[in-house]
């Protein structure tokens, strides 16, 4: 058996840990919004066509913020198409993931149903194929309570009261060459600047994220960030990262050890952004925007979709991910080095919510259920709470092909007025790994809850015939020894163990 002994001392805080840490994301993509959240004629639809069903998961989930309605389909999307009565929307084409695009969900839709799962909107507008004036009118739209044509435009669509957005995101992924309307960071640094002020001219309290490189692969990144914070860094708070993570020809180690990879790239995009703040001499911090992360079998996905000029499916499935439990530990990793990076990172969505690369799975016509990497979200959205702290883990380490050396155990902790979390990962394939920490200094020593997601087989996954196969399960091997925490970890596990 592996040994590991974790230093955790609460006068090493990392920063406080944000709620918005543990949002979403929802894209008119595939199935997630029409056939995901929005069903008519489901069993489940309440009276506004949404499924019961997935709120009920999408609330137990924890989710805080969701990002909408984009991702690459913003680009081309004209907000306006999504708005009045439902019987003069126009129907359009989806030209992100070539599909039909109804617009029977809109802003006014979307918005409700957040309203009944309790989270925050956090709006991208389009800054592919349109601009400044376009992400005005939408402010205009959304946020002025009266007396202005669009403003009343709203109260008329059934809407008297503002959407209150405080989030904006302006555009998305701008660096890809798959964007409509992609730009060079001095094209797209400049119009993000100039929409900001803009923006800030209608209210000044807005919380506004730049778009950041779409991948630490990408050959601009580092210097994409850094021209487009020397244009917009007085303008915006936030500038965006995403990342996705794969098991690649069968090298799970590697896989495992993914966390590392956005430990590494969330660290070079603060080095970056101080490295403009000290250029500037700006008493101003940037933090970022982890607005798109999650596991996604890219590799796997056709070059391309189907393209034809007169097919144009709606709602078709698309990366309706399986999941597997090495793919909820790897969730669960990633969400560690979030809590990690707490101090700069004070926003994040996992990508996608429902159906497409999904936590939830929603039939149609049919159940909604969990998917592996459902737990350790929900887990750690619940748990994590307070301050996250700095965890010192003295442990082996292993060899992989991408990464190089890491440590097999990886580790978070977070603790708040007498009570505290620790969320653990074996990265080992083959042996169980013994974790011990002194708690006296967290001044807890119970444990209240100890929830372990594991299985035998690393690739097993949860079926429409078989949904709770893979799930969270109660670990019996945590127990606190005169003030010592001993938590035993399977094989390709993640752990949450809540403290008081």
């Amino acid at each position: 058996m592996l040994t590991a002994r974790l230093t955790i001392d609460p006068a090493r805080p990392v920063g406080p840990v944000s709620r918005r840490l543990f949002g979403a994301f929802v894209e008119h993509m595939g199935r997630g919004v029409y056939g995901g959240i929005y069903e008519p004629g489901h069993p489940e639809a309440d009276e506004e066509g949404f499924r019961r069903d997935v709120i009920d998961l999408v609330t137990e989930m924890g989710v805080t913020t969701v990002r909408y309605p984009g991702g690459n389909f913003v680009s081309g999307f004209r907000w306006e198409d999504g708005v009045g009565p439902r019987d003069d929307r126009p129907v359009r084409l989806n030209l992100a993931w070539h599909s039909t695009e109804t617009n029977e969900v809109g802003l006014h839709e979307f918005a409700s149903w957040l309203e009944k799962v309790g989270a925050e909107l956090m709006l991208a507008v389009n800054l592919g194929t349109r601009g400044t004036l376009e992400a005005l009118d939408l402010l205009e739209y959304a946020n002025v309570p009266s007396g202005t044509t669009l403003a009343d435009q709203r109260i008329r669509n059934g809407r008297r009261q503002p959407f209150d957005v405080r989030m904006w995101c302006l555009g998305n992924e701008m660096d890809g060459p798959w964007q409509l309307g992609q730009r060079s960071a001095e094209d797209y640094g400049k119009l993000a600047a100039r929409t900001a002020k803009a923006m800030r001219q209608v209210d000044p309290g807005l919380e506004l994220v730049a778009c950041g490189s779409s991948g630490a692969d990408m050959p601009t990144f580092g210097e994409w960030e850094r021209t487009v914070l020397a244009h917009a860094y007085d303008d915006v708070d936030l500038i965006s990262c995403h990342a996705y993570y794969e098991e690649k020809d069968g090298d799970l180690g590697s896989f495992l050890a993914s966390a590392t990879d956005m430990d590494r790239f969330i660290e070079t995009v603060v080095a970056t952004a101080d490295h403009v703040k000290a250029v500037r001499r700006s008493p101003k911090t940037i933090d970022i925007s982890f607005d798109e992360w999650n596991v996604w079998y890219l590799s796997k996905v056709p070059g391309g979709l189907a393209k034809r000029i007169d097919d144009w499916p709606l709602a078709p499935p698309i990366s309706e991910e399986p999941y597997t439990v090495a793919d909820g530990v790897v969730v669960g990793s990633l969400l560690m080095s979030l809590l990690r990076h707490a101090d700069r990172v004070t926003s994040a969505s996992i990508a996608q919510l429902v159906n497409v690369i999904a936590p939830i799975a929603a039939e149609p016509r049919g159940p909604a259920w969990r998917k592996s990497t459902f737990f350790p979200f929900a887990t750690t959205s619940r748990l994590a709470r307070g301050v996250a702290l700095v965890v010192g883990v003295d442990g082996p380490g292993y060899d992989t092909a991408a990464y190089g050396e890491v440590p097999v155990i990886d580790a978070a902790a977070t603790a708040d007025a007498g009570v505290a979390a620790l969320f653990l990962v074996n990265r080992s394939q083959t042996e169980e790994a013994e974790v011990s920490v002194d708690l006296t200094a967290l001044g807890v020593d119970t444990v209240a809850e100890a929830l372990t997601l594991s299985d035998p087989d690393p690739h097993a996954a949860n079926t429409t015939d078989r949904q709770d196969r893979v799930r969270v399960r109660p670990n019996a091997r945590a127990a606190v020894v005169e003030g010592t925490l001993h938590v035993t970890l399977p094989p390709v596990s993640w752990t949450a163990v809540s403290l008081c």
